[in-house]
């Protein structure tokens, strides 16, 4: 909400500056955003009569003129404006005088005739002004007087933040009372009077959707002039709060929404057929909107009605056939109170708002609208002219004010500060609420302005933003402290964070709403978690798979040249299940580029998938993993793997696909993993053991075996054979060609033996190595001669 800060002193004028009001405004919750000056700053700007006019005699386009600016003495100023004439005022800039872009003005001929001084527009001034020419003033603006003063000038607009649960700080009178709450200066609200009706014309009014419409005011107003001018002080106002003026009656209700809080709309009494009904649309309505759109009503829209059509949307924006033009004579002028419930998430269907609907969805005081239509009222009468009727009232179902119980000791509890019954009292008074006070327990009654005090914790927010968050003392918390057990069989995740950062790759954060594309492309799921209400088109489902966010960070650095990119995510993925949903938590990372940046000492390579592949075994150990020929909708059908970790699959491992490489506009294919992180932070319980004392034995076998049969198949068979002495297997060879049958190829293994209590006999090792040799012959293996 946007205000004038002149204005607002109007109400309360507290011992503060522009910056000190500031600052208490945000620390009390209404977040000051901006504020801005109301004009720019210049100097020696007075309001001069224009006494002579005349043409200049060397310039068809110039007139000579002589105004009184209060010095005694008529000065000479040429102008070129088309609307100078005798007897206008108009704001004068006098030699000396310093205009906005630090322009000087100083005594100058123009066309060989002096000029000591210049007659401003509004422009030259950097105030709006729709004049084309001079800024014409009042016939009684007091010749002499700085332009700034009379304007009002050396405003401030401040620009507030206000949040949904605070409604009633969205108008000049709510924050008057805020400020006044705060500091303990005088409010000196704007007097009400009621109107005294002068005629007897009334139009009846009914509530039927009584539930969505609490209160409904109606006044007739007649032989008002809608042609006339709005003050120049109202119509100062409204521009300084952000509204444009449109016309008197127009601009008396606006004024009233920013003065009072109370949306209110006027319609022309002429285009009403009989009464008029606060009611739910019925089926095939439509209504004209004064923005120009035809909204199909709906039966859970609130509409204002006549007896043979719908005139308004209820709390949201007035009909152009019904609305006040300068040519009408009589108005029915609305005061009503609209629950939020039924005026909430209109706006948002319907694509678009006003300043009616956000201050009703989020709660107007329903006891405000009685001073609201008196007020407009008395501004049409003294405005426009006209006769008012009577006020026409009737009262649905208004709000319940719930008592709050607020205990002392809660208050210090919460808050951290002891604070005695007395000023807790004195806070709660300051804010406008009744209470009553027994054994340091208040019972507090909200008032009607208050819709967002509901608990206990609500009235201790009130007094904590009272007494000042600032006089809260920062004291530190006192207490014992233990560490927490770390389970030795798990891997904290920073450890996890840690390795992977130790081996080049950079840790990314993603959104975990994502594109329904990339489930269907990346991890082949066509039914995906639905958000119902996603921020955006492109964010509509919940993640299943890191891939996606992966391939879109990679797409992002590659956009912007970078060569090489290693990035990891470790995050939760969400699926359905049988039993609803499940989220369990994944780490994924992405290698595109060089093996190793750019350096003198190496081979520039592209990293491949082995290269990822040791990274997943660093990852995983000490627990060892095994691949398995796999197939996965992102992976190249050819470069894709499941790893397993004691049999059992806990991840997968490969290059992207061709078709997603093509279709992401990528240079040349990543390789990726994704593994679930609990299997990167089990680990076996720690064992001490001892260090062999004694030499290790090594035995080579060297076997000839099918091409299709994997070292992974002949691994598993030397585990389910392999003796106590049998430390290591490792393949250190692979050989096709000459002496090698065709479909045929020759793996050497070596196989490392040693004992931590004797040294080894060759009786000893050749049962153990026969028992490895009867395992691979088990699957086709020949031994190489």
């Amino acid at each position: 909400m946007q205000f004038s800060e002149q204005w607002l002193r109007s109400w309360v004028n507290p011992a503060l500056s522009t910056a000190e009001l500031s600052d208490l405004l945000t620390m009390a919750g209404l977040e000051v955003e901006d504020v801005t000056a109301a004009a720019p700053a210049f100097s020696g700007v007075v309001i001069a009569e224009v006494k002579e006019c005349v043409k200049h005699e060397n310039a068809d386009r110039l007139r000579v003129t002589k105004v009184d600016a209060g010095t005694g003495e008529l000065i000479q100023i040429v102008c070129g404006a088309p609307n100078v004439a005798v007897g206008v005022r108009i704001p004068c800039a006098l030699p000396g005088a310093v205009l906005p872009g630090d322009f000087k003005i100083k005594p100058t001929k123009m066309r060989g005739v002096e000029s000591n001084g210049m007659l401003c527009s509004g422009k030259e001034l950097g105030v709006p002004e729709d004049v084309d020419g001079l800024m014409l003033l009042p016939a009684d603006a007091p010749v002499g007087q700085s332009i700034r003063d009379y304007l009002g000038l050396d405003d401030q607009l401040f620009t507030l933040k206000i949040t949904p649960n605070r409604a009633d700080s969205l108008s000049i009178r709510g924050i008057a009372r805020e400020v006044a709450a705060l500091t303990g200066a005088a409010l000196k609200p704007v007097a009400i009077e009621p109107v005294a009706p002068s005629i007897d014309d009334a139009r009846p009014v009914k509530i039927e959707a009584r539930e969505a419409c609490g209160r409904y005011l109606g006044r007739v107003v007649k032989g008002v002039n809608a042609a006339a001018a709005t003050p120049a002080w109202m119509r100062q106002r409204l521009e300084r709060s952000g509204l444009r003026s449109i016309s008197a009656i127009v601009d008396i209700t606006n004024y009233i929404l920013l003065e009072q809080g109370q949306p209110m709309h006027a319609f022309d009494l002429a285009k009403l057929a009989g009464g008029v009904t606060v009611r739910m649309a019925r089926e095939g309505e439509s209504l004209l909107c004064l923005n120009e759109k035809t909204v199909e009503l709906k039966p859970h829209h609130l509409v204002i009605a006549d007896d043979a059509k719908a005139l308004a949307l209820g709390g949201v924006m007035g009909g152009e056939e019904s609305g006040v033009t300068v040519d009408s004579r009589d108005i029915f002028l609305e005061s009503a109170f609209f629950a939020p419930k039924a005026i909430a998430g209109r706006a948002r269907e319907l694509g678009f708002g006003s300043d009616s609907s956000f201050r009703f969805e989020r709660g107007v005081d329903f006891e405000l609208q009685r001073d609201a239509i008196e007020r407009a009222t008395r501004l049409v009468l003294d405005i426009c002219g006209g006769e008012a009727g009577p006020v026409v009232e009737e009262v649905a179902e208004l709000p319940a004010r719930q008592t709050v119980k607020l205990r002392v000791a809660r208050v210090a509890k919460v808050l951290g500060v002891k604070l005695d019954a007395r000023q807790i009292g004195e806070i709660l008074s300051r804010l406008g609420l009744q209470f009553t006070l027994a054994d340091e327990v208040f019972a507090v009654q909200a008032p009607s302005f208050r819709f967002d005090i509901e608990i206990e914790e609500d009235l201790i927010e009130e007094v904590a933003r009272v007494y000042g968050y600032n006089a809260i003392p920062a004291d530190a918390p006192q207490s014992g402290m233990r560490m927490l057990a770390q389970p030795e069989e798990l891997r904290p995740l920073d450890q996890v964070r840690h390795l992977l950062a130790g081996r080049d790759y950079q840790e990314v954060v993603s959104y975990a709403f994502v594109d329904e594309r990339w489930e269907r492309d990346f991890a082949g799921n066509a039914d995906p978690v639905r958000l119902i209400n996603p921020i955006a088109s492109q964010m509509s489902v919940m993640r299943s798979s890191l891939i996606g966010g992966l391939i879109d960070v990679l797409a992002g650095n590659i956009n912007r040249k970078q060569p090489r990119v290693r990035v990891f995510e470790a995050a939760r993925v969400f699926f359905k299940t049988d039993a609803g949903f499940a989220q369990p938590e994944k780490v994924a990372g992405l290698a595109w580029g060089p093996r190793l940046a750019e350096q003198w000492g190496v081979k520039s390579e592209r990293v491949d998938f082995f290269d990822v592949k040791a990274d997943v075994e660093a990852l995983l150990h000490p627990a060892v993993a095994t691949c398995r020929k796999a197939s996965h909708p992102a992976f190249h059908p050819g470069r894709c793997a499941e790893v397993l970790v004691d049999g059992k699959a806990v991840g997968v491992i490969g290059e992207l696909h061709p078709q997603w490489v093509q279709a992401y506009d990528l240079p040349s294919a990543p390789v990726l993993f994704e593994l679930d992180l609990g299997a990167t932070t089990a680990r076996g319980r720690i064992k001490a053991q001892a260090v062999s004392k004694f030499q290790p034995v090594r035995r080579d076998l060297a076997l000839v075996v099918d091409e299709a049969l994997s070292v992974a198949d002949l691994q598993q068979a030397f585990a389910a054979k392999r003796a106590a002495i049998v430390k290591d297997i490792a393949l250190f060879d692979v050989y096709r060609g000459k002496g090698v049958a065709e479909g045929k190829k020759s793996l050497a293994f070596s196989v490392t033996m040693q004992d931590n209590s004797r040294t080894l006999t060759d009786e000893d090792v050749e049962p153990a190595l026969k028992a490895l040799l009867d395992a691979a012959l088990g699957l086709g293996a020949e031994l190489r001669a």
